[in-house]
């Protein structure tokens, strides 16, 4: 049985997934088209960002195989390798382009494209993970359809998992990427922590502070420089801590979550950044009604497992 990331508040969502991603074996074409032809083989659409899953309010992956997948597979924009389970590869294929009616007859019915931030709290643990990992990398190619360095349009290579550049004298090789970001839980080694308010948030809810890892800098650095240019006050590098990490495809990072113990001091908040913040009680969090009043981030977070890891004394 595949191990999965656990961090002191429990599973760590959108990780553990149990794919051999079979590196070997991707630059091989010719195996990679037998795969492709395999009646086995199982095919993970997606369409702009979205997965196709069950019952949303029993979510799970639906797949497509053998003669069912070969419409979608002609119509694919993309199909990437996500590797092999139970000796049988899994594919992801990009719907994108098609107009919605056109992606749902591509892959059949019983099934419908979901936003996986609303149905993933409620997906197994390498269910949601699997999905993840096949919207990131379709994600990946949507944007990345252009050389950086010559501007001339590029081509998929090794069964999705690097892009070449078509310019005859370019030749650029891209691979796929995602963005460090630190994100963290302030707290004061007693009873206080930081919680903050981005515009974008529903109403009533509160989070960590985060943001993206800066060139020239470590990520405990980031930690207090993010802490400091957000709310004002200065975490010593003593008392920044790792906690955990966690894949985040919306659209492309990998977060990385720290405790952060630093004095209670008067906060400075960057309205640019935050539309508030201030210290809570730790009763005042364990008590929130999750109402429009105050409520915690969402359930497959990592910022979720900083403040329950913190709550029940494990920071």
């Amino acid at each position: 049985m595949e191990s999965v990331p656990t961090s002191p508040a429990g599973p760590i969502p959108y990780t553990g997934c149990s794919l051999d991603r079979a590196a070997q074996m991707r630059s091989d074409p010719a195996w990679v088209a037998a795969r492709l032809l395999d009646r086995q083989t199982r095919f993970v659409p997606v369409w702009n960002n979205r997965n196709l899953v069950s019952d949303p309010d029993r979510p799970q992956p639906c797949f497509l195989m053998g003669e069912q997948a070969s419409l979608a597979l002609e119509l694919a924009d993309e199909v990437v390798l996500l590797g092999l389970q139970d000796g049988a590869a899994i594919f992801a294929i990009d719907l994108s382009p098609l107009e919605e009616v056109e992606a749902h007859q591509a892959v059949g019915d019983g099934a419908t494209f979901r936003d996986l931030r609303e149905v993933g709290p409620n997906m197994a643990q390498g269910d949601g993970a699997l999905m993840a990992y096949a919207r990131a990398l379709v994600h990946w190619h949507g944007h990345h359809q252009y050389c950086p360095r010559c501007g001339q349009p590029n081509e998929s290579k090794d069964a999705g998992f690097a892009r070449i550049c078509c310019g005859r004298q370019c030749g650029t090789t891209q691979f796929p990427r995602t963005d460090p970001a630190v994100i963290m839980l302030v707290h004061d080694g007693g009873e206080h922590c930081v919680l903050g308010r981005h515009a974008r948030f529903p109403p009533g809810m509160h989070s960590t502070l985060a943001g993206f890892v800066e060139p020239g800098e470590c990520l405990e650095e980031a930690v207090v420089r993010e802490v400091k240019e957000e709310v004002g006050i200065t975490v010593p590098l003593e008392g920044v801590r790792y906690f955990a990490s966690q894949p985040w495809p919306f659209p492309a990072s990998l977060m990385l979550g720290f405790h952060a113990a630093c004095e209670c001091l008067p906060l400075t908040v960057d309205e640019a950044e935050l539309v508030g913040a201030r210290w809570f009680h730790r009763d005042e969090l364990l008590n929130a009604p999750g109402d429009e009043t105050l409520s915690l981030p969402r359930k497959d977070s990592i910022a979720r497992k900083l403040i329950e890891a913190w709550l029940h004394g494990q920071a």
